[in-house]
């Protein structure tokens, strides 16, 4: 399957599914947002992955690329892609769907519980995952579940954490699963998030590596299924 994904920052890449990807056969092929590349045509592959970033989906006028993607990912889901949006990825899915992308009540950054709903628990995507798991974020934002979507699951911080719709073919994870421990500690060299009430310290967030390990089993897992031909 040919595979495309948006990169958003040169310090955020796929994680734990490029790997992935180049095992299973995949051809793959990036838009680096950032840098000014311009997105190939829907026609050019079978499904889309939009990363994570440390923008926000409104500012256009401080990151002008996004009124394209949004159009780019539009693009893909009526010409019948599949669309994997991951954190800023999953609000960038849910805006274009049409649910509105606002602040978070609280920063959600380390690794807090997310527990399915009885749609997550019954979503083929999801088989693989407990009902309640461990998953690292990093958001302020959420957004709004799209009209017609099925919301997946949650959590204390943030009610909006997992989203499907059009028929399964899009797929919005607010949680980064694909972040190995290697992708964390180069966050943290950008940034060192104050803690607060669903703030961890960079300490306790990287001497997890179990945590990471189960988040990219999911990822994997959902992969798997999500671009089963």
């Amino acid at each position: 399957m040919r595979i495309h994904w948006l990169q958003h920052a040169d310090f955020e890449d796929l994680g734990c599914i490029g790997p992935w990807l180049a095992a299973h056969g995949h051809v793959v092929s990036a838009t680096r947002l950032y840098a000014g590349e311009r997105p190939p045509p829907t026609a050019n592959f079978d499904a889309l992955i939009v990363m994570g970033g440390p923008m926000n989906i409104y500012q256009h006028e401080r990151h002008p690329w996004l009124v394209p993607e949004k159009a780019l990912i539009r693009g893909a889901l009526d010409s019948g892609k599949r669309v994997l949006g991951l954190c800023l990825g999953a609000q960038l899915l849910a805006d274009v769907l049409g649910g509105p992308v606002t602040r978070n009540a609280d920063r959600e950054i380390g690794w807090f519980p997310v527990t399915l709903t009885e749609a997550g628990r019954a979503a083929p995507l999801l088989a693989d995952l407990p009902d309640s798991f461990t998953a690292f974020h990093w958001h302020g934002d959420t957004y709004a579940l799209p009209p017609d979507a099925q919301q997946l699951a949650f959590s204390e911080a943030c009610a909006q954490q997992a989203f499907s719709a059009v028929a399964g073919r899009a797929l919005g994870l607010q949680f980064h699963l694909e972040v190995t421990q290697a992708n964390a500690q180069i966050w943290f060299e950008h940034a060192r998030p104050k803690v607060a009430r669903y703030v961890q310290t960079p300490e306790h967030i990287l001497a997890q590596p179990a945590c990471f390990d189960d988040n990219n089993r999911f990822m994997r897992s959902i992969l798997a299924r999500f671009l089963a031909e």
